[in-house]
Order: structure tokens, then sequence, then C-alpha cells
């Protein structure tokens, strides 16, 4: 018996939730999968069209799970792109989506370039997270 059945949901920090969305569905083109006040936060989710059983979750750091002085830590670490946030996408067409993304204003870290696992580059979001997409070998 296994004691998991899958991952459900991957967490990264952003500074500004809104900007998020702009970013996450607008340029890359994910999907709000939720988007509810809990009060103490803003519950934000998005996911690859079509597979809304795996969600990103777009967290502001911030209470409840960390004081004033912990989340300012984390802030000043995501703007640096030192919190550890890492997206990996796959995609059919790594060099497409690449020419895709940047004529919408996204800006590369490293160009498309051949690996022996297959074709990848990588940017990163406003905030400093490092996302990269994948177009898998055959």
């Amino acid at each position: 018996m296994r004691m998991f059945n899958a991952i459900t949901h991957s967490q990264i920090y952003v500074l500004d939730q809104d900007e998020a969305l702009d970013f996450y569905v607008g340029k890359l083109g994910l999907e709000v999968n939720s988007d509810i006040d809990l009060g103490v936060m803003r519950w934000l989710t998005v996911n690859v069209p079509g597979c809304p059983e795996r969600q990103i979750l777009l967290e502001k750091p911030g209470g409840p799970m960390m004081s004033e002085e912990t989340a300012q830590q984390v802030r000043e670490l995501v703007t640096k792109g030192a919190t550890g946030g890492t997206l990996i996408f796959s995609t059919d067409d790594c060099r497409k989506t690449y020419e895709t993304l940047l004529a919408r204003g996204v800006e590369f870290t490293e160009e498309p370039t051949d690996r022996p696992y297959g074709i990848d580059c990588a940017f990163r979001d406003p905030f400093g997270n490092h996302i990269r997409f994948t177009q898998p070998k055959a």
C-alpha cells in the first residue's frame, strides 16, 4: 500500500499576486485554478490548462506562516532568486515556445539548448524564481 497517491500542489513565493497572475496567466498561458480570500492570506493557484490535478500555489511571504521580520527576509531572498523556487515545464516544441514567450516580453536567462535529455531553456519570473521548460528527447 502506498502512503501517498500524487503531488497536488507545489509552492513558490511571489511578491505581488496580481502581478503574478498577469505573468503566469497572461504571459505563460496557465489558468487560474483557485483564487480564495482566506482572511489571513490569499490562496491563489494556477495550473497548466487541462491539468488541474497539479497546481502551483503563488504565495506571498507573510502571515500566518511567518512573522513580518521573517517575511521581509524571504522577500529579499526572492528578489535575489535565492529561495530555491524552481518550476520546470515540459513542451512539445521548445524553440517555438521560446519564440512565443520572447514575443510576450519574457526575459530569458538561457536560450534553447540541446542537452542529453532534450532541448531546454530558462527564464525568471518577475520576482526572481527560476523557470525552465524542456522538450524531452524522443
